[in-house]
């Protein structure tokens, strides 16, 4: 028979354990640097370990110069390609770039026009839930959390695939792009649960459109009316393509690598993904901007007056303020210093919609804060490199802007970044290597066993 307790019932006892468990859990920080251990696979300078080779991004942030690595504006390369052009050179041709940027990640070359049609028209052939898959799996038990919706809908998709454990390269191709066309419908589908069964808000499940891009099926799935304007639909797409790929060394990425290299199937290896996705210090990092920029507001009415900024930012540092970490939120890059050029190029944008909603005056907020906080931190923090403003800072005030829910900027990110999570697990399978096994150091001593009566 089972029990089922409440939390008040258990609390006493959970509080009585978890300090157990914490004091033979917790390892000393200095032993850390007595075993020269790399934490969070980084040295002490903040560059990460070389656990691996790619041919699919490359995050560039330092030049050597005179036989010295020095910091320099931020640059990202999908297959050897600039970023910037990718989105530019689309645009001027009115062509949706994250289509375009999903044949480079996954066949490592700038697509044809016919390979961008056959592409466009596979992704919207396959953007087909199997039968009754909505009101089974989505509509039943829906998650306040969409990520872990997500999640599940993936894993469960496994069940439908009669060749879910088939490892070969022309299935993994085709597993990797029925997700890549479904990711949207799941993720604004269990939304529109959450919403309908937590939040008592109006059921709308409107089906894909095979000729509309992958930006546009989000905002037209996910708005009552289904209108969207071209400059809406082109911001969110500039923001896809600047998601979908960030070198293997990302937290999620190089999840999904690991669990690639066990030999498991592909639902498993992008439900790891998205497990490692949905933490805060990965993919909930521009909720966290909005609410600080919110409460910045608030406690700031003069938004011109640089001193009165400033002191609210010392007091974020002080953890007198929003959430009291100590943070600014969406200003430092584990790689980037001098400049984030995903964050670079999407000012273009931010600065074209606030101006098309009327937010002129906070797009120049934001920008007055990505100024000071930087020289705030430099000054006040010992750095071993510089601060500027990421991608998170600006993406969530542009969600804000599209009228997309907070409970959708993590899956909006994972829309994205399936394409380099599949390219990746590819690379991985074509590779062939080695399962990833990186070595832990027991620093546990030998204790003798003690009988059961004996025990204290």
């Amino acid at each position: 028979m089972s029990h089922h307790y409440s939390f008040s019932q258990i609390t006493p006892d959970l509080h009585q354990y978890s300090a157990i468990s914490l004091k033979h859990n917790k390892i000393c920080a200095d032993l850390f640097e007595q075993y020269n251990v790399k934490q969070g696979l980084r040295d002490k300078n903040g560059k990460g370990v070389l656990t691996g080779l790619t041919n699919i991004s490359e995050v560039y942030a330092k030049k050597v110069v005179d036989g010295v690595e020095e910091p320099c504006a931020g640059e990202l390369y999908y297959r050897g390609v600039d970023v910037h052009d990718i989105i530019d050179g689309c645009f001027a041709d009115k062509r949706f770039a994250f289509e375009e940027t999903i044949f480079l990640l996954l066949f490592g070359k700038l697509p044809s026009p016919q390979q961008y049609t056959w592409l466009c028209g596979i992704l919207g052939d396959y953007r087909s839930l199997p039968t009754a898959f909505v009101r089974d799996i989505i509509m039943k038990s829906p998650s306040a959390n969409i990520m872990n919706s997500l999640s599940r809908s993936v894993l469960t998709l496994y069940s439908y695939d009669p060749y879910a454990e088939d490892l070969s390269m022309p299935n993994v191709l085709r597993q990797c792009l029925e997700l890549i066309a479904l990711f949207p419908m799941l993720s604004v589908y269990s939304y529109q649960a959450y919403g309908y069964y937590h939040c008592n808000d109006v059921l709308t499940i409107r089906p894909p459109k095979p000729e509309l891009s992958t930006a546009e099926n989000i905002l037209q799935m996910l708005r009552p009316d289904g209108h969207f304007t071209d400059l809406e639909a082109r911001v969110l797409d500039a923001a896809l393509v600047l998601h979908a790929e960030h070198g293997g060394g990302n937290n999620s990425t190089f999840t999904t690598r690991v669990v690639t290299t066990s030999g498991t199937d592909t639902y498993s290896a992008i439900s790891a993904g998205l497990c490692s996705l949905k933490g805060p210090k990965h993919g909930g990092a521009n909720i966290k901007v909005v609410e600080m920029m919110k409460e910045l507001k608030e406690k700031v009415p003069d938004w011109e007056d640089d001193e009165a900024i400033s002191h609210h930012l010392n007091a974020l540092l002080d953890k007198q303020a929003f959430d009291r970490s100590g943070l600014i939120y969406g200003i430092g890059h584990a790689i980037y210093s001098i400049s984030d050029p995903r964050a670079e190029l999407f000012k273009r944008f931010v600065a074209q919609l606030s101006h098309e909603n009327g937010r002129d005056a906070e797009y120049a907020l934001y920008n007055k804060v990505a100024t000071l906080a930087p020289q705030i931190i430099q000054e006040r923090r010992k750095m071993y490199k510089g601060v500027s403003a990421n991608i998170d800072f600006y993406s969530g005030f542009v969600y804000e802007m599209l009228g997309l829910p907070q409970e959708l900027y993590t899956p909006i990110f994972a829309i994205a970044r399936i394409a380099g999570w599949s390219a990746h697990r590819m690379e991985e399978l074509a590779t062939a290597g080695k399962i990833i096994r990186p070595a832990y150091k027991s620093i546990s001593p030998r204790v003798a066993y003690v009988p059961f009566e004996q025990r204290d």
